[in-house]
């Protein structure tokens, strides 16, 4: 959430850092616009309410000193009823203005970082950095490598659930567990994350908190008959295991690495990668998160982005670093690099991790504070990433390992986490 006394204070110098999200983010019918002219309501019946106060007191002196001089008070007492009728409706109306005020904030972006460059689609997103050689014979797809092991089987998913689920059989189930027991020992035992086990279920507050919602509602599974949903990634469990407290100095940073499954709608996404593991209704994912200062976020940003390239790098993947651009960053991040690892049998670079500094936004909105060096609170600064998507993983390094006999090799890092495996072959 953005900071309201900030709103009011640099109005146009917010207006113009979220314009550089698009035009629309700042229109009159905009959540931004709406948040303007309930701010301006708010301040026309606060002007009149003070000006019905100083009348109240003015009136109430005038009645004590008829009083006391024995005179008619009456037209007094009745344009004292005629205020404090007019109050009460202002009152009221003014509780409404804020509800409304309040609530429209939570649908406004956060602002981007200065650093954060110009763009008016993903094609404007910057290539920072690449690591690895691509792979750039013909390889089939992960769907035909995986149904051609064995290990993969979509029909079973599509009966049991309907469009875009898979059933992990054998091999690649183990290395679906294999991967995340690898990234949770590498986060743990060398990136220095406390490691969490949280819930998969959280309620209509938390979901608020790290921005998924009013914003991403349709994307959300709702349980029916319950204000609760399913969640889309850990960042919303984890990082609201700070909501509504104040956090000491010297207990930050902090940072949580975990794993859960995840359950996205995909609402959006009609005719987007249709076949394959790419885009699921529920994945497994392990997750980082950072609780911080402001005054860190950025550098965090760059270590936590590290610590999910190790993954990628241990397991001998291809990718590379790209900055989103104004146009493509995400809701709730002031500042996203994504890796993208290379799938040969579609000769590019797709995500497998983004990675976002947050600033205070989910701070003000999960109400985690910390205790300033002066003794008064303030928002902590956030940032998460995929460290990594699991799905995505197993789908590049079926692609990545296969063999032209059909065969799939195992990264040597991976290996002890399976069993020792280092190929799967066709039956």
């Amino acid at each position: 959430m953005i900071d309201r006394k900030e709103f009011r204070r640099s109005f146009e110098a917010m207006q113009a850092a979220l314009a550089r999200r698009g035009a629309d983010v700042v229109a009159a019918d905009s959540p931004w616009g709406r948040a303007r002219a309930l701010d301006e309501r708010q301040r026309e019946l606060k002007t009149e309410l003070e000006g019905l106060q100083a009348e109240r007191n003015r009136v109430s002196k005038l009645i004590g000193q008829k009083k006391a001089q024995g005179e008619d008070a009456a037209a007094e007492l009745a344009a004292m009823q005629q205020v404090a009728a007019r109050t009460k409706a202002l009152d009221g109306w003014a509780k409404e203005a804020e509800e409304a005020f309040s609530a429209v904030l939570l649908e406004i972006p956060n602002l981007l970082h200065p650093s954060v460059p110009d763009g008016n689609s993903e094609e404007d997103n910057i290539e920072l950095r690449r690591w690895g050689d691509p792979r750039l014979d013909v390889v089939p797809p992960h769907w035909d490598i995986g149904t051609a092991l064995g290990i993969l089987d979509f029909e079973a998913g599509a009966t049991l659930s309907g469009s875009r689920f898979t059933v992990l059989k054998g091999a690649a189930a183990r290395l679906e567990r294999g991967l995340m027991q690898f990234m949770l020992d590498l986060h743990a035992d060398q990136h220095g994350y406390e490691e969490v086990w949280v819930p998969a279920i959280v309620n209509r507050k938390t979901m608020t908190g790290t921005g998924q919602l009013p914003k991403f509602a349709e994307d959300l599974y709702k349980l029916e008959d319950e204000d609760a949903f399913l969640i889309p990634t850990a960042e919303v469990p984890v990082t609201n295991l700070y909501q509504d407290k104040i956090l000491e100095s010297d207990v930050l940073p902090i940072r949580h690495c975990a794993y859960t499954p995840c359950f996205r709608r995909e609402a959006g996404s009609a005719g987007r990668d249709e076949r394959g593991m790419i885009r699921q209704h529920q994945f497994d994912k392990v997750e980082l998160v950072h609780i911080t200062t402001p005054e860190r976020a950025l550098t965090d940003l760059e270590e936590l982005t590290a610590h999910a390239e190790a993954v990628l790098q241990a397991l001998e993947l291809p990718y590379r670093v790209v900055a989103l651009c104004s146009a493509d960053i995400g809701f709730s991040s002031e500042k996203t690099y994504d890796l993208e690892v290379w799938l040969p049998s579609q000769n590019c670079y797709r995500e497998i991790s983004s990675c976002s500094s947050f600033g205070q936004f989910q701070g003000r909105r999960a109400g985690i504070r910390w205790r300033a060096e002066d003794g008064k609170p303030q928002s902590v600064a956030t940032l998460n990433g995929s460290g990594v998507a699991i799905g995505r993983c197993l789908v590049a390094l079926l692609e990545n390992g296969w063999q032209p006999d059909g065969s799939v090799l195992i990264p040597e890092a991976l290996q002890p986490y399976v069993g020792g495996i280092r190929c799967i072959a066709a039956n």
